[in-house]
């Protein structure tokens, strides 16, 4: 199995199987300062671009009682339930339905939740939960008072205790589903949520399998998957350390299939 770096400088684009049947995609940078690392995929991963920032976006508060959430949720530029400004030229699937929080319960797919209160239940028992601020198009905003994520323990669907999470964990958001159509399938955004650690070249990394090629993160950033091929698509996250072992911490690694489709063809 290979393994892939992107390193904290990189903007990457790699090469595909050169055949008789299909064109032969060529590495290219942004930069000739960049330590690129090209390999034969037959897609390519490229840093995302960039977005706003919604520096002051915060989840001051939250709570779960009698199986409903309530998070105040403030800042100057952002709101639950907008569009996020640049959603229309980020060129990646978009919620119609605008910026929303996305709600991590153990290793479960988030929700996606647009307005501040709102049902939901957990069953009985101890639970890793996370909850962040995403942008329209399910950006996460990776800042301390953009999240929360706590260790709880829910009875009769209800928080009745809970702790900041004190080890270094990672979440998987996105891709996440079925994604449908050209417009929505020829960009993937790849994202996660990072607690109590950050990454480095010498330090922690993320491993991402996609469809069984390995590429290490050395950056926290959402990164663009163009090429996936139709159908079924498979990536698994883990959390490694300095030497490429995976961090002995709760839910890690994880995985998650999600899939994409053609336009439907038009009806005769």
């Amino acid at each position: 199995m290979k393994t892939y770096i992107l390193r904290l400088s990189i903007f990457i684009a790699v090469a595909s199987f050169a055949s008789c049947d299909n064109a032969t995609k060529t590495a290219d940078t942004m930069d000739a300062k960049d330590d690129v690392t090209v390999a034969e995929m037959k897609y390519t991963i490229s840093p995302f671009s960039e977005s706003p920032a919604f520096t002051d976006a915060a989840i001051q508060s939250m709570d779960y009682q009698n199986g409903k959430f309530n998070f105040g949720v403030t800042g100057s530029e952002y709101k639950l339930g907008n569009q996020t400004p640049d959603a229309e030229v980020k060129m990646c699937a978009n919620s119609s339905k605008g910026q929303h929080i996305h709600l991590i319960v153990d290793n479960e797919p988030y929700a996606a939740k647009y307005t501040a209160d709102f049902d939901y239940e957990i069953a009985d028992g101890e639970h890793y939960l996370l909850a962040f601020l995403s942008r329209s198009y399910h950006e996460s905003i990776k800042t301390d008072q953009a999240n929360v994520a706590q260790k709880i323990e829910v009875k009769n669907n209800s928080i009745v205790a809970g702790e900041d999470i004190k080890e270094p964990m990672l979440f998987y958001s996105r891709p996440k589903g079925t994604y449908v159509g050209q417009k929505d399938t020829e960009k993937i955004m790849l994202d996660f949520y990072l607690a109590n650690t950050t990454l480095a070249a010498n330090g922690n990394k993320v491993k991402a399998e996609i469809n069984g090629e390995e590429h290490m993160f050395d950056k926290w950033q959402p990164y663009f998957i163009e090429g996936l091929p139709m159908g079924d698509n498979t990536i698994t996250l883990t959390l490694v350390d300095k030497d490429g072992k995976t961090v002995d911490t709760p839910l890690n690694p994880v995985t998650r299939t999600f899939k994409l489709e053609k336009d439907p063809a038009p009806a005769d």
